[in-house]
């Protein structure tokens, strides 16, 4: 094996090799998984994200893990979109917890052009605080993305959530080609992408090396690549699932490490219910992102006490913290133009 750091970024991984890296013995990937992640990252700071629903349920869209859709009765609140001051409001309160990146959520198949002027507005007003900004708010066309990437928007989400085999029995009102337009759409903008997937909707081994797979051969690679581990939520079609086995959950985050060396790998949905060991276990095989704080879109999400505690006992810090001096000097400039975001939020 070369050392890592050696070998090119590869796009051209075959499944028969990603599986083989699934069925490695645990202690040999856990190691190949380490080395990669010291060749590319500090190995002891965390990227800490803080994402907020923007825009909750009324979602047209029938993926089965989701409490957003309209095809389910989960109890879930729906709320319209929020004023660009409440979302400012809730960003200030990221930054003041350590947070580098706003992530802003929404349930919706699309945007419509007048909800987009007013994410564009709330994308301006959180880059003026010195955060990182990330959306996901459906299918883009190219012409949306420009106008995102015209507004600042550093990141895109857009998970594949599985393999192309599978996509079918969890989602039926898009297809898997759609997603991957987005993607080219948010690539050709030059937003830079952020896509994972869904571990434990009864996908199989073969599914998740798939899934993996189609990220690494991406003619780019994503710069950050949740890996969420099912929340099995009442009233939706996967509430009974089985529960995933914690070591093959840590196996398929080991694995994006290998095949995506330069991406933050994000441990995403599911940490409210994990121990600390297990998210310890997350991070040695090379989860090197986190979301932090706040509620992940309409789930549970580890209260911030909590993860500066376990940071603490593992001696890990948060990554890039944004500088308090630059922040305010972003705020300031913002300020000379807070007319004419006052201006969007009135026409919307």
């Amino acid at each position: 094996m070369s050392l890592p750091g050696t070998e090119p970024i590869r796009h051209d991984w075959t499944l028969p090799e990603v599986e083989a890296l699934f069925a490695l013995p645990f202690a040999d990937l856990m190691f190949r998984a380490q080395r990669v992640h010291r060749a590319w990252h500090d190995p002891n700071a965390v990227q800490l994200s803080t994402l907020l629903s923007i825009k909750t349920g009324a979602c047209p869209e029938d993926c089965a893990y989701c409490p957003q859709s309209v095809h389910y009765e989960t109890g879930l609140a729906r709320t319209a979109l929020l004023e660009v001051a409440a979302v400012r409001t809730h960003a200030e309160r990221a930054r003041a917890a350590g947070a580098t990146r706003f992530c802003m959520g929404a349930g919706w198949r699309s945007p419509k052009a007048r909800d987009l002027k007013v994410v564009a507005a709330m994308i301006r007003e959180v880059r003026a605080l010195g955060l990182e900004t990330c959306a996901t708010l459906g299918m883009l066309s190219v012409a949306q993305a420009a106008e995102l990437k015209e507004a600042g928007l550093d990141y895109y989400n857009h998970n594949l959530d599985t393999s192309e085999q599978f996509y079918g029995e969890i989602i039926t009102t898009r297809t898997y080609q759609e997603r991957l337009d987005t993607l080219a759409a948010v690539r050709d903008a030059g937003i830079r992408v952020c896509c994972g997937g869904i571990v434990g909707m009864g996908e199989s081994v073969t599914d998740r090396a798939e899934l993996l797979r189609t990220l690494a051969n991406l003619p780019q690679h994503p710069e950050s690549v949740p890996i969420n581990r099912l929340v099995r939520v009442p009233g939706t079609p996967l509430a009974d699932a089985p529960e995933v086995d914690v070591f093959d959950f840590v196996r398929a985050i080991a694995v994006a490490r290998v095949l995506l060396p330069r991406a933050h790998v994000r441990l995403s949905a599911g940490r409210e219910a994990m121990p600390d060991e297990l998210q310890a276990l997350c991070l040695l095989a090379g989860a090197n992102s986190i979301f932090y704080g706040e509620r992940l879109l309409t789930t549970g999400n580890p209260d911030v006490e909590r993860d500066l505690r376990l940071f603490a006992r593992l001696k890990v810090s948060a990554e890039g913290a944004a500088e308090p001096a630059a922040a305010a000097d972003a705020a300031g400039t913002a300020a000379n133009s807070s007319a004419g975001h006052e201006a969007s939020r009135a026409r919307a």
